[in-house]
């Protein structure tokens, strides 16, 4: 048994550090980790420049020039002599609840180990405002569910999008089943400008919870339970492509 650790925050981030210290002892492994912060650079891959790697110690931890699926793609495809049978990525610092996950770095991280054929983890702290704080928590619950897999294996298509709430390990409450629930508008760009006058942009905050009653993840997090959501990367809209093939086949304007 090895396992892949990654993540989106840059290797120098401390939820990188606590999980890797809390799977010690469960199964060798390695670490390949971006080279700065690279949150909410979702799916994308390197394509136009070439990936340089360095080692940061002898064996197990690596940094690359890239981006999260970047990481975890060239640890599967030959970075490596060995080969890996899992992919946890985290622990992140921030929520990845609802549609997060369609810009998250650390669940493309684990959406990379799937496609490539391996059961995968992301988890993330939610602080309930500023930066996260208690990722000895997130990373003590990774570890569980880690050891959980390895008793009980799931099936190999399903990745567990994990988001725990930013507390003391003694004060979490449980785990729920959940399911991704969705947020309101972002809020508006924050415009201001340059040094020399010109405008400039930054994208505002992510909105509130919106669908974010019981069952969700967002609900599960807010009282102290860790939300943990099982996805799958088919997305298409099966219900929907009988009635698609019926408008194809009616008039044309």
């Amino acid at each position: 048994m090895k396992i892949l650790l990654a993540n989106d925050d840059g290797y120098r981030a401390p939820g990188l550090r606590h999980l890797k210290e809390a799977l010690t002892g469960v199964a060798p492994l390695s670490v390949v980790a971006p080279d700065r912060n690279r949150s909410g650079a979702s799916h994308s891959l390197t394509l136009d420049l070439p990936l340089r790697v360095q080692r940061v110690d002898e064996n197990t931890w690596y940094v690359i020039n890239g981006t999260p699926t970047d990481c975890v793609h060239l640890a599967i495809t030959g970075l490596f002599e060995d080969e890996f049978d899992m992919v946890v990525a985290g622990v992140n610092d921030g929520a990845n609840l609802g549609d997060d996950v369609l810009y998250s770095g650390t669940v493309a991280a684990a959406i990379e180990g799937r496609f490539l054929g391996l059961p995968t983890v992301a988890v993330s702290l939610v602080p309930e405002r500023g930066p996260a704080r208690h990722f000895a928590t997130g990373a003590r619950v990774a570890r569980e569910l880690v050891e959980r897999l390895l008793a009980e294996p799931l099936h190999q298509s399903m990745i567990l999008n994990v988001n725990v709430p930013d507390l003391p390990y003694e004060e979490i409450r449980g785990f729920q089943a959940t399911r991704l629930g969705y947020r309101h508008r972002a809020e508006a760009v924050v415009k201001s400008s340059d040094p020399r006058g010109r405008p400039i942009y930054w994208v505002g905050a992510a909105g509130p919870g919106q669908d974010a009653g019981p069952g969700t993840d967002f609900h599960a997090v807010a009282n102290g339970y860790v939300s943990v959501t099982p996805l799958q990367v088919d997305l298409t809209r099966h219900g929907a492509i009988d009635g698609l093939r019926d408008w194809l086949a009616g008039p044309r304007p």
